[in-house]
């Protein structure tokens, strides 16, 4: 009888001993994966690109006043015309060229001071170019002063040089290129902190794409674009 208790508790106690045994391999097996999963380091890759606009928007402003609606949408015509020959002469196509129709305003109507006016009519005429040809509308607008002598005068206190509008609209066929760049930038400054740490990197955990952003270079150049892309990578590292 004392045979068999004795034989149980061995075996009990070779039960304990095992299941321990496990237990603090598990424990040391888990320890090792947490250190593992803990060495990591988190980088950022920059792309940076400056590229031409091809598009442009460019607003072409003048007013007339007048007493006469009816005399004055006739001078309008004129001017629009001739203002239409000005920039097919340079090259634009008639689907570049966009003429509004006038905003004439009764400044008779509008006048709550009784202020004493010389011309109750105010019009103001816009014919907006749209084109990718950036290069030949800039050349165009160096060249205003030509219209002077055709008695037209361009206004820009609405719309001055700051409203002519500049875009980049290829962001398409150069993301890829970037991106690839931001990563491998992402990558070279990750490879160089782990050689000096004296580890090396062990793969890819995470990985994400920042947004694509277009900016004016400088206030002076607005057609020239600044693209930049800032990519954040996670890499392990052993």
């Amino acid at each position: 009888m004392n045979s068999l208790k004795e034989h149980q508790i061995v075996i009990a106690a070779l039960i304990v001993a095992i299941g321990l045994c496990v237990l603090g391999c598990s424990i040391g097996s888990s320890i090792k994966r947490f250190k593992t999963l803990d060495r990591h380091i988190t980088v950022k890759g920059l792309s940076e690109r400056e590229v031409p606009a091809n598009k442009v928007t460019w607003p072409l402003v003048y007013k007339e006043l007048g007493n006469d609606p009816s005399d004055m949408y006739e001078l309008i015509e004129r001017k629009n015309h001739k203002l239409v020959a000005f920039l097919k002469a340079a090259g634009l196509e008639d689907n570049e060229i966009s003429v509004n129709p006038p905003t004439i305003r009764d400044r008779q109507a509008d006048n709550y001071g009784n202020e004493i006016m010389n011309y109750r009519y105010k019009a103001e005429c816009v014919i907006t170019v749209t084109s990718t040809n950036v290069d030949k509308v800039r050349q165009l607008m160096a060249r205003q002063s030509e219209l002077m002598k055709q008695g037209i005068a361009l206004v820009s206190e609405e719309y001055g040089s700051q409203n002519v509008s500049y875009e980049y609209t290829s962001l398409n066929e150069i993301k890829p290129q970037m991106v690839e760049e931001a990563m491998k930038n992402a990558k070279a400054t990750a490879e160089q902190f782990a050689r000096d740490a004296n580890a090396r990197l062990d793969g890819v955990i995470t990985a994400q794409q920042g947004q694509f952003s277009i900016e004016d270079r400088d206030q002076n150049t607005p057609y020239i674009k600044r693209i930049r892309v800032v990519n954040t990578v996670e890499y392990a590292i052993k």
